[in-house]
């Protein structure tokens, strides 16, 4: 539709206005700066940074309701700046005017409510929100179209030229930036850093297939996440990690769109999770804190972070006293949550805050971190996906999760829970291979369940049967080639005969 075919009293609004007053805010000593030009941590004390818009009362002066209107409004516009993650352009980049917005589809992933075997095995009533169909099949182009697109106005505003994005990844991050660069590429080109061996076959593509320039060093993780940091402290790249407050300004648009969904009803919700380098789940309590603020949510939904015990920091984190609590990085061990597997998330501080704000709020309980097993991740991944699912390994582990919350009366199970289903199950396919086939490294600490494990059935031919593999056959050998195979697929599924 249209703007002008809208009620009247919607045709001035639901398309937004540019204005604002963006900074960055350290989450250290607090101190403000510009967004003139890129900063990933504090000048003064090298904290982490948060964006934050200094006008933002400004937003209040609309009442709550209105904002729902608005926003669904929006829905029904053909504006591709408004299709993805800037329908709630207001709360994610108010400076960025529609023209410099990038869209590649990113956004508005379908939540598709599990089944009743599903709810029974977990407990509790859930949906996925499956951010694997986002178009680089994975929940980071939510970050990756905040970030590109304000890379995209200070070049057509700012003159900014040449310009060189680079991140480190253990998969999903550096697909989703060499997509994104890719798009920008008469001005952007894209460089990756990934542990060696440490990234599926099919993550591997993705960048390489954009055109990335792809090196991969020894060590995991966060190894390349720190070699990265010294070339954006001491080179003149653009980092696209969640280092980046931009990333994390793009990733709240999860909260919009789980708001939106439930038409805007959250105060049942428990949305659930995995924590990696601790950017989606402190974009998740921000997009909230932020609905709340406006009033267009009236409570807080739970949130549920979920961390493997082989990459567990904040989940000990917040196994401590209140008064004695201090974060301390981990070595990481094997794990099929790739994404996940982070040791020293750079967003922490980050979390710390936030969680205080949220907990201030909607109390104690209202954020929960869950440490599962390598083997409930992929028993519950391989589960998801026998009943409708394309759930990857993250996804598995906030199933994980919220069975676990519900078993250990964590979480009320009269809630009903909302998982993030970070990437396509086909990103991982491999780790499946590796379950069927009983090829884990014993690291993984994952055995086979027989129930779960599947295989192709191959038919073999007798000598007396004719068969098409490498010839042509007549119509009588052929016939007779159907009618034995037929016969053996009949047996294998225990088809009955026609009468």
């Amino acid at each position: 539709m249209k703007p002008d075919q809208f009620p009247l009293e919607m045709q001035s609004c639901v398309i937004p206005q540019i204005g604002g007053q963006y900074n960055y805010r350290c989450l250290g000593c607090g101190g403000l700066f510009g967004i003139e030009q890129l900063l990933y941590t504090c000048p003064e004390c090298d904290s982490v940074l948060l964006i934050e818009d200094g006008q933002w009362d400004r937003l209040k002066e609309v009442r709550g309701p209105q904002w729902r209107k608005i926003f669904d409004y929006r829905r029904m516009l053909n504006i591709p700046a408004l299709s993805g993650i800037y329908r709630f352009h207001e709360m994610i980049g108010s400076i960025i005017p529609l023209e410099d917005i990038l869209y590649l589809g990113e956004g508005h992933t379908p939540v598709i409510a599990a089944n009743a075997a599903m709810k029974e095995w977990a407990g509790i009533e859930f949906h996925y929100k499956n951010d694997g169909q986002n178009p680089s099949a994975s929940f980071k182009d939510r970050g990756m179209a905040s970030a590109f697109s304000y890379l995209n106005y200070l070049i057509n505003r700012r003159g900014v030229r040449d310009v060189l994005a680079i991140c480190a990844s253990t998969g999903d991050t550096s697909a989703s930036a060499a997509l994104y660069a890719s798009y920008l590429s008469g001005n952007v080109k894209s460089a990756v850093l990934l542990p060696r061996g440490k990234v599926t076959p099919q993550q591997l593509g993705q960048p390489l297939g954009n055109g990335a320039t792809v090196i991969e060093i020894p060590g995991v993780f966060d190894d390349c996440m720190k070699v990265v940091e010294h070339l954006s402290e001491n080179y003149n790249v653009a980092l696209m990690n969640s280092k980046n407050a931009w990333r994390i300004l793009g990733q709240e648009s999860y909260s919009y769109e789980i708001a939106q969904a439930f038409d805007y009803d959250v105060a049942d919700l428990a949305v659930v999770a995995p924590i990696g380098n601790a950017g989606n789940i402190t974009a998740i309590m921000a997009g909230f804190l932020k609905m709340y603020d406006l009033r267009i949510i009236d409570s807080l939904p739970a949130v549920i972070g979920v961390q493997s015990e082989h990459a567990n920091p904040v989940y000990l984190y917040y196994l401590e006293p209140e008064e004695t609590r201090h974060f301390r990085p981990v070595s990481v061990r094997p794990s099929v949550a790739q994404a996940a597997m982070i040791g020293n998330p750079v967003s922490m501080p980050r979390v710390i805050k936030l969680v205080e704000q949220y907990r201030k709020i909607a109390g104690e309980g209202s954020v929960r971190i869950i440490e599962i097993s390598e083997q409930d991740i992929m028993d519950s991944m391989l589960f998801a996906n026998r009943n409708g699912h394309i759930a990857c390994t993250q996804g598995g582990e906030c199933l994980a999760g919220i069975r676990k919350a519900v078993s250990e009366n964590k979480v009320d199970k009269n809630r009903t829970a909302v998982l993030d289903a970070t990437a396509h199950s086909l990103k991982f396919a491999i780790f499946q291979d590796k379950y069927f086939s009983n090829d884990f490294e014993p690291d993984f600490q994952v055995i086979p369940k027989a129930e779960l494990q599947n295989a192709p059935i191959s038919i073999c031919l007798p000598d007396s049967i004719p068969s098409p593999a490498g010839r042509k056959l007549d119509f009588e050998q052929f016939k007779e080639f159907v009618e034995y195979t037929s016969l053996e697929i009949a047996g294998i599924l225990g088809l009955q005969r026609l009468p």
